[in-house]
């Protein structure tokens, strides 16, 4: 079946750096795209980053442009998400999913929390 694992979460300092991973299987992994979510507290899940299908082009949101960078490894059916410069804002769960229309699929989601 479909499975999308987050691992690389946890407690950083600000300023402090994070990598996050999401190993896929079950599906084709190649030809999604591959988009890194974020969901704070009392707060709408927010897309982070997005990848596409070859890894050719990137999108950020405009609160993390230079400061994370999301990247993929087709071979080993793995998104990153670097996450450098880590802000007390950046503090939330991370999901990481899968698209290609009409589907999408999600992890279960990982916390990162920023805090000194």
């Amino acid at each position: 079946q479909v499975q999308l694992v987050e691992s690389g979460g946890g407690l950083v300092q600000p300023g402090g750096s994070l990598r996050l991973s999401c190993a896929a299987s079950g599906f084709t992994f190649s030809i999604y795209a591959m988009n890194w979510y974020r969901q704070a507290p009392g707060k709408e899940r927010e897309l982070v980053a997005a990848i596409t299908s070859a890894g050719g082009t990137t999108n950020y949101a405009d609160s993390v442009k230079g400061r994370f960078t999301i990247s993929r490894d087709n071979a080993k059916n793995t998104v990153y998400l670097q996450m450098n410069s880590l802000k007390p804002d950046d503090t939330a769960v991370y999901y990481c999913s899968a698209k290609r229309r009409p589907y999408e699929h999600w992890g279960q989601g990982i916390q990162v929390t920023v805090s000194s």
